[in-house]
């Protein structure tokens, strides 16, 4: 459905590399006379020649309020959605307290902008976890099969839920909720990306998760498309096709170390100083069980298809190919660094008190 688009939009999160682009690009259309980013901190230097043309508000979601009240939206972008904690930042507290309330907050500024007439949410795939349980094919009416363990996973549940909630209060605004797959790029710096660029990456013994990924850009065609149309409801946003985790690391050209699934994040750990980050329960899951999103709703309706799976990942491996083969030192590196730690856990079960009974 097409309509005017809205002459005011205020994105939230645009100090965060998906939020700067979706305000710049929306700055950047001729039909959109304002777009105002709201933001708690200042973006990195790297992104703040995307926000010339875009006012800048430094303002939490409690200020968000007063603020979207008084600027006249007709539009609200909610980007200020996390998937990792900082720990630096207050670690998983401070991410809820982002999630969770700070879109309850928005919404509540929302529900009482008068002029407002659209409201897009960034959501997530994760909202359906990851199971045994799952179907091969989530569909978005597909409830999950069990609550999800990881936290950024819950938080989804709690922010799709409080925006039902908010489309029965005011059921005149054409409420968009995308349910994003992992996002991959050239460009992009995710969790996900520094996983496949690191020497080893983790994996999970006896399971091949399958993956689908969506292109950052395709992910931002379908925020732009939701903001100058009329696209109520909730969608599934990914590449279609499928690549299996043992594919994927083929393909990047790194070396695939097999674990335990309860020795995953330590493993990960023990390689650390390689460059690989801890793991979280959302992405050991998602490792373990794969996830598979259909996306015929998004594609009838926006009259959009993204790029494949295959195709997305193949241009991000493509911008790493300088570092996507190991040279005979860093691969002797890397398997020193995974012999040092079997011998590390090795060392700590010979000298616990199990170890020595059984000795």
């Amino acid at each position: 459905m097409v309509t005017s688009p809205p002459s005011v939009v205020v994105v939230t999160g645009v100090s965060r590399f998906l939020g700067a682009r979706v305000a710049a690009r929306l700055a950047a259309d001729p039909r959109i006379d304002r777009v105002v980013g709201l933001d708690p901190h200042d973006p990195p230097p790297g992104l703040l020649g995307l926000l010339d043309g875009v006012e800048r508000i430094r303002a939490d979601a409690r200020a968000a309020t007063e603020a979207i009240a008084e600027l006249g939206a007709e539009a609200v972008v909610h980007m200020a959605v996390t998937s990792v904690p900082d720990v630096r930042h207050g670690g998983r507290a401070a991410m809820k307290e982002q999630n969770v309330i700070g879109t309850m907050q928005v919404l509540a500024a929302a529900q009482g902008a008068p002029r407002l007439r659209k409201l897009v949410v960034r959501s997530s795939t994760a909202a359906y976890g990851a199971s045994f349980r799952d179907p091969a094919v989530f569909t978005e009416d597909t409830e999950p099969r069990a609550v999800p363990r990881g936290p950024f996973a819950r938080d989804i549940l709690d922010i799709e839920g409080y925006v039902r909630g908010f489309r029965r209060r005011r059921p005149e605004v054409a409420a968009t909720v995308l349910r994003f797959a992992p996002m991959i790029s050239s460009t992009a710096t995710t969790s996900l990306t520094r996983y496949f660029v690191q020497p080893v990456v983790p994996t999970v013994v006896g399971r091949d998760a399958r993956l689908q990924f969506v292109h950052v850009d395709d992910a931002l065609e379908v925020l732009h498309r939701s903001v100058t149309e009329d696209h109520p409801g909730t969608f599934n946003v990914a590449g279609s096709g499928v690549l299996m985790l043992s594919q994927a690391v083929r393909r990047s050209g790194r070396i695939a170390l097999p674990l335990p699934e309860s020795a995953l994040s330590t493993g990960a750990a023990l390689l650390r100083h390689l460059g690989v980050e801890q793991i979280g329960l959302d992405q050991i899951d998602l490792f373990v069980h794969g996830r598979v999103v259909d996306t015929r709703r998004l594609v009838e309706e926006f009259g959009f298809t993204p790029r494949t799976t295959t195709a997305a990942f193949e241009e991000f491996i493509q911008a790493h190919a300088d570092g996507s083969t190991l040279s005979a030192d860093r691969l002797v590196a890397a398997e020193r660094a995974i012999l040092d730690g079997i011998r590390k856990v090795r060392a700590a079960a010979e000298t616990s008190p199990a170890g020595q009974d059984a000795s």
